[in-house]
């Protein structure tokens, strides 16, 4: 297939499943807001290493907000619920209690399936703090020196796909790059996606395994145009600089469009080809062939 002069590889991506929380984050104004989000969502790139992938999805208006604030719904993923609710909780003490007037609520108000938030934060609180019911949500009121932070005893958990991904093979740096900003670009319009990587790229795209035997992940020599000569490239020729998109979303066919609009929004005359990441069906369960997806 083509798109234009780039080519699609006829290849799959594999994902996961995964386990998420929504979360609503509110604050005084945007200024405080993305300061908020800058921190809940740093150290998530990859749950290689990371404790959760962790991105925003969308922007709410004040009439969208449970308080009538500016506020963003952000996106965490893991493994299972037993990993998602350390990570949550963890955050929102750390990066959202400690940010200047942030309150948080659960996104996922119908989900059974629920972890600690508000409840384990609220012992901060050394007593003083106290519990209010609104609008059938369970919130915690933690003295801090601004005031109060407001805070949900519980987060709804649902199952969701992580790894969906497109690789994007270009001619050069500058190419790539303008390449990965317009996908990037083209995926916020697609919600209940996030792609946790920086900027949403990933220049270490890596496989299963190593050489090393400790290491569960390893850089994806195949894609590595330093390495072409030196092991089985993937690579097509004339290419120099690649990089991947990795996608998380609330369901496939969230994910699914979301690659859509990164590899139509992607394509161009300096991108040689767009691939994607495959193991073999060893990863996840979940195979996005992007002659589907399209």
């Amino acid at each position: 297939m083509k798109i234009g002069n780039t080519i699609i590889e006829d290849t799959f991506a594999e994902a996961f499943p995964a386990r998420y929380c929504r979360l609503i984050v509110t604050a005084h104004d945007r200024y405080w807001l993305d300061a908020a989000l800058s921190e809940f969502c740093g150290y998530a790139s990859s749950v290689i290493s990371c404790d959760a992938e962790v991105g925003k999805d969308v922007d709410l208006a004040e009439q969208q907000t449970p308080d009538g604030r500016p506020g963003a719904v952000v996106l965490a993923f893991a493994f299972s619920r037993d990993a998602l609710a350390p990570a949550a909780a963890n955050r929102t003490g750390q990066c959202l209690m400690t940010c200047p007037t942030t309150a948080v609520f659960d996104g996922l108000q119908q989900s059974a399936e629920r972890v600690p938030l508000g409840k384990h934060i609220r012992f901060f609180g050394d007593g003083f703090q106290k519990s209010k019911l609104l609008d059938n949500r369970r919130l915690w009121r933690i003295p801090v020196m601004d005031g109060e932070f407001l805070v949900q005893d519980t987060a709804g958990t649902a199952k969701g796909v992580a790894g969906g991904n497109i690789i994007v093979q270009s001619d050069c740096l500058a190419s790539g790059l303008a390449a990965v900003r317009r996908a990037t670009s083209a995926i916020v319009d697609v919600p209940g996606t996030i792609t946790p990587f920086p900027g949403g790229v990933a220049r270490s795209g890596s496989k299963v395994g190593s050489v090393y035997k400790k290491l569960k992940a390893s850089t994806a020599d195949a894609f590595c145009p330093t390495l072409r000569g030196r092991v089985d490239s993937q690579l097509r020729a004339g290419v120099n600089c690649v990089y991947e998109i990795v996608i998380d979303g609330v369901t496939p066919s969230e994910v699914a469009g979301a690659m859509r609009a990164a590899v139509h929004a992607a394509a161009g005359d300096q991108v040689i080809a767009i691939s994607a990441g495959n193991y073999g069906g060893k990863l996840g369960k979940f195979q996005f062939a992007l002659r589907d997806v399209l």
